[in-house]
């Protein structure tokens, strides 16, 4: 019987969850053309790297392309020389996008609302120039539950990020192939592939409370071991009889 190393048997499950997600979800179809942005962040590499792995060898056909959005106005230090090379490594076309955003325009959103909204509008255009019909985004299972946590907490909506969301608006579809991938994996995929770190310095990343939920989602793992998945299960067990009714005024 074959004996897999510890890293094989960390991708083996790694891509197990995210062919399941992908499958599950119907994330990708035949013909498409995926924009991957690549922010050299562990998540990002793990994403580009499962995608170009699963264009090779399976069913459907597609491709897929990366890009860097630079945000001139935060001081992240990206090997951009690296992240070339990494695409190159892996087959994938690659570009380096500029953008920024003045926090002042708008002192209702937070500084990293407008980042991320920003840096989602250079996707949306560098994915329209380059002829892609879909935009595949990081985010793991974490992410994804922590994101549940804080819309109940704050915004008092149960509501996340989909693994797959049809903007008929824009003619784009955002997927998150690593749904079901746990950020525990991608941390020691990370270590075993040795990914370079992404240096960064942000001046907003305090305003963040997600660093803060991430604290709570292992609280709550302490407390059962099987959370994730519980939490996970009930957005799609919403039972509604047992929920106070919706009362139209």
């Amino acid at each position: 019987m074959a004996q897999f190393t510890e890293e094989e048997r960390l991708v083996r499950r790694i891509t197990s969850h995210f062919n399941k997600g992908v499958v599950k979800y119907r994330l990708i179809d035949d013909g498409d053309v995926i924009l991957v942005g690549l922010s050299g962040g562990k998540d990002s590499l793990a994403l580009l790297e499962l995608l170009a792995f699963r264009s090779r060898i399976l069913k459907p056909r597609f491709t897929v392309k990366a890009v860097h959005v630079r945000m001139t106005n935060i001081p992240y230090q990206s090997d951009e020389s690296y992240l070339r090379d990494y695409a190159a490594s892996l087959g994938v076309e690659f570009g380096v996008y500029d953008t920024s955003f003045d926090p002042s325009t708008d002192t209702r959103k937070s500084p990293c609302f407008l980042c991320s909204w920003n840096r989602r509008k250079a996707l949306f255009t560098v994915a329209k120039e380059w002829g892609c019909n879909k935009i595949a985004l990081g985010h793991h299972m974490d992410d994804i539950l922590e994101t549940l946590l804080m819309n109940i907490t704050f915004q008092g909506a149960f509501s996340a990020m989909p693994p797959k969301l049809v903007m008929h608006k824009f003619d784009m579809t955002i997927v998150r192939p690593m749904c079901l991938v746990h950020e525990a994996d991608l941390v020691k995929l990370a270590s075993f592939r040795g990914y370079k770190s992404l240096l960064k310095n942000c001046p907003y990343e305090t305003d963040s409370n997600r660093s803060q939920m991430k604290r709570i989602l292992g609280e709550l793992e302490q407390m059962n071991p099987e959370v994730r998945y519980s939490l996970w299960g009930s957005m799609t067990n919403v039972q509604a009889e047992l929920l106070p009714e919706h009362i139209v005024k």
